[in-house]
């Protein structure tokens, strides 16, 4: 009885201390001031842990279409190229003012370090991407685009992520045009009049 109060104060002591650090205003939340070690270790572990948990059960369907290549490319440079880069772009004002700096996707996983726990393994290694595009990540600057676009609109842009390392600028560019539409007379699309 006597070792169960002693384990029980214990605990609340570790409870009322724990809440005077979260209280305190201690630890600096800035961007500009890294996590200690710990803290960095234990955030990211449990990042990966989680997408890897949620994702691996994710089927991936075939990303080979050209047309998700296109459609996912110019996706990517509208919306995440300003963070995660582009084939011979080293740094961007808003990938250096994040913390943690998120991975340049133009190279591959092994040079950005960021590969997860998918070992390799393609498939995994998309339903991972597939995810994070998704759901995004907590307090990281990665926004969940799975509120505004739909899972076909997300394989296309995983697609492009799969070919992403081995393209040059010039070819990042031609892939990741969006296509002009095609305007007839007086200002009318094949489809109706311009807005």
């Amino acid at each position: 009885m006597k070792t169960l109060k002693i384990l029980l104060g214990l605990g609340a002591l570790g409870a009322l201390a724990g809440l005077g650090f979260l209280y305190s205003g201690i630890y600096s939340m800035g961007a500009d001031d890294e996590h200690t070690k710990p803290v960095y270790w234990a955030l990211e572990t449990l990042r990966e842990r989680s997408i890897a948990v949620r994702s691996k059960d994710i089927a991936v369907p075939p990303l080979d279409d050209p047309q998700m290549l296109l459609s996912g490319g110019a996706d990517y440079n509208d919306m995440c190229a300003g963070c995660h880069l582009k084939p011979g772009v080293k740094s961007s004002d808003m990938a250096m003012g994040l913390y943690p700096q998120p991975p340049n996707l133009a190279k591959g996983a092994a040079e950005h370090g960021h590969d997860g726990d998918d070992h390799g393994d393609a498939a995994a290694s998309a339903a991972r991407q597939f995810w994070i595009i998704k759901h995004g990540i907590k307090a990281s600057g990665m926004p969940a685009w799975g509120k505004t676009h739909d899972d076909a609109r997300i394989w296309a842009m995983v697609a492009f992520l799969q070919k992403l390392p081995a393209l040059d600028p010039t070819q990042y560019q031609i892939l990741t045009a969006r296509a002009e539409p095609m305007t007839g007379h007086a200002g009318h699309t094949e489809q109706g009049m311009t807005p």
